[in-house]
């Protein structure tokens, strides 16, 4: 498989930490450093724990379709020996309970046939889901630090309350701030990438697809803010 067929967590996670050290270099003990820092460790948990979570499914799936093999065969050598008990009997064959007793034994076979299959990727799934909540989570709390950094503050004829909150921050310094707000977020929606890569479930796909969109809209709002900053910038 190409490097261009499959996003790299190593890749993910190092462009995270570039991001972080130049966070650090201008904001450095800033609540937006340790949200850098935060999405860093995710992916690294991400990367680190993937080929042992891998390993332990697949020997989960190999317990589980034994199982399901041994359930298999000790049905069908029931259903034999009832077959067999019923048609060696001397008055007859008492069709009806023979036929309810074998679709009863069905029944149940198939549900342990169904539950023992589903069971590792319901596993899979709850982790994952687990792990995409635990990032919207994060993206939520990014949009938290950049709804503060109001453009208007910075305007000429701007007048504040005594609730208004004061980010301390040049209009040079917002912009930046801004910008690693975005980048953030969109390093968000790619380390729920990586947790589309490692499944297909319709409902991890899904979630994933949440998160992106979230983190575009988000990042809209943010881009709609550095503009008017821009703008406010060219006149002066």
């Amino acid at each position: 498989m190409s490097d261009l067929d499959r996003l790299d967590a190593t890749r993910v996670r190092a462009t995270v930490d570039r991001l972080r050290s130049r966070v650090a270099a201008r904001f450095a003990g800033r609540g937006i450093e340790k949200v850098a820092g935060r999405l860093g460790e995710l992916v690294a948990e991400m990367e680190g724990a993937t080929p042992e979570i891998n390993r332990r499914l697949r020997r989960t799936r190999i317990a589980c379709r034994a199982l399901a093999a041994l359930v298999l065969v000790v049905t069908v050598i029931a259903l034999g020996l009832a077959l067999r008990d019923a048609l060696g009997r001397e008055d007859g064959v008492d069709w009806l309970p023979l036929i309810e007793s074998t679709v009863n034994d069905v029944v149940f076979a198939a549900l342990a046939l169904w539950f023992l299959y589903s069971f590792p990727d319901r596993l899979q799934r709850g982790r994952l889901l687990a792990l995409l909540h635990r990032l919207r989570s994060l993206a939520h709390v990014i949009d938290m630090h950049q709804l503060a950094k109001d453009p208007e503050r910075l305007r000429a004829d701007y007048r504040g309350t005594a609730q208004s909150l004061d980010p301390g921050l040049s209009a040079t310094e917002m912009v930046h701030y801004l910008e690693y707000c975005s980048e953030l977020l969109s390093l968000v929606g790619k380390a729920a990438a990586l947790v589309a890569e490692e499944s297909q479930d319709a409902l991890v796909l899904d979630a994933v697809g949440d998160i992106e969109t979230l983190t575009t809209s988000l990042s809209r709002k943010i881009w709609q803010k550095i503009s008017m900053l821009n703008q406010g910038a060219r006149p002066a």
